[in-house]
């Protein structure tokens, strides 16, 4: 029993899903095909009690779907307290209008936008809305429980899709994490790399110091240049490196590089052939931008060869100029129409990610002519973000 207020806890202290859309075009759309809809309704029903009333409220209440998702209590409260008054207030029966229907997206809105607090009391309301209505009669029996068990299927539609973009939400979040663990593991090899040949060079400087003074300072000057590298190296691993997971196994290959890019080239069995090319000055760049072009390259290589129907050629273009170096990978299959850029998969997510860590960027949309094109461009000294 322990367990049950813990649980109630958790459910009130549940914040609202991030960035929930305000008005669009379409929220005005519906309420202005609501609005003569039920005018339309209130004019051709002659059985429709009220009927100046009715539609007055049924109209007056569509502003409520305009903030149906930044503002989801007050606009369940205004709803269900309008619907409840005003037959009080006129002496009739509620509204039968079938335009009111609508009234089902506002529960809905709560369960997918609202804080826990918001869905509680939101549940409650309309709890003793339903309540008062089935014990002063205006909803007979049948009614009332026809009205509950659809109330019930909109909150848990609305509940299962707010779970759905949770997970969703989560599952982006490992993606980009574990992309950052990648990038840190390669600046990670980096600084040993830089380490290593402070050790080796300050051996030398050590050996020759008495008979060679020269050297040992030539030495000193590396040692220096190397630690400085190293200590840029780390300042980046700490920036982009967020937290351990130990469940994850450690990656000892040595990092790429885009030399390596030609391992990409051929064909892999069936698939369509890969061309590689590279081109501009390459001579210095940080083993970060290099292994970062070659991981983009591959994972773009490894989608095209999945998803891209009726692919013959993938092509692999890598430039480089004095502030920047920029990767271009595009097919000329037809696989654009099935790979909405609006829903981006993880490796994607990944992708956009490490690049976005180096300062740069990634994107990745349908060809100008057919097919689908990756284009990263990431800055020359991998300053990460």
């Amino acid at each position: 029993m322990s367990h049950v207020p813990a649980f109630l806890r958790s459910v009130w202290d549940e914040p609202r899903p991030p960035g929930p859309p305000r008005r669009v075009w379409r929220d005005w759309a519906l309420v202005g095909v609501l609005a003569p809809l039920a005018v339309l309704e209130g004019v051709l029903r002659p059985d429709l009690p009220w009927r100046t009333v009715s539609v007055a409220v049924a109209v007056g209440l569509l502003p409520t779907l305009l903030w149906r998702r930044t503002r989801p209590l007050p606009m369940v409260v205004i709803c269900f307290a309008a619907t409840g008054l005003v037959p009080l207030l006129v002496g009739g029966p509620p509204s039968e209008m079938y335009t009111m229907a609508y009234q089902l997206i506002l529960p809905y809105s709560l369960f997918r936008w609202g804080s826990g607090r918001e869905v509680v009391t939101g549940t409650a309301i309309m709890t003793v809305s339903a309540a008062v209505s089935a014990v002063s009669g205006r909803a007979p029996g049948p009614d009332a429980i026809g009205a509950f068990a659809v109330l019930l299927a909109t909150v848990a539609l609305g509940g299962a899709f707010r779970y759905r973009a949770g997970a969703r939400m989560r599952e982006l979040e490992q993606a980009k994490l574990l992309e950052r663990e990648r990038l840190a593991r390669d600046l990670h090899d980096t600084v040993a790399h830089h380490v290593s040949a402070m050790a080796v060079r300050a051996q030398a400087g050590l050996a020759t110091a008495a008979s060679r003074p020269d050297a040992a300072t030539e030495a000193l000057h590396v040692i220096e240049a190397e630690a400085a590298r190293a200590l840029a190296e780390m300042h980046a691993m700490v920036r982009v490196l967020r937290r351990d997971r130990p469940d994850e196994p450690v990656d000892l290959e040595p990092g790429r590089r885009i030399a390596d890019l030609g391992r990409l080239a051929g064909r892999d069995g069936a698939g369509p052939a890969v061309d590689v090319a590279i081109s501009g000055v390459l001579d210095g760049l940080p083993p970060s931008v290099e292994a970062a072009v070659y991981r983009l390259a591959q994972e773009s290589v490894t989608n095209a060869r999945r998803h891209a129907r009726h692919a013959t050629r993938i092509e692999v273009r890598v430039t480089a100029d004095d502030a920047s170096v920029r990767l271009r990978v595009s097919d000329d299959g037809d696989g654009g129409l099935i790979r909405p850029a609006a829903s981006p998969g993880y490796g994607l997510i990944g992708m956009i990610e490490r690049a976005h860590l180096l300062g740069g960027t990634c994107v990745a949309g349908p060809g100008p002519d057919r097919g689908w094109t990756v284009t990263a461009v990431l800055p020359r000294n991998g300053a990460a973000a």
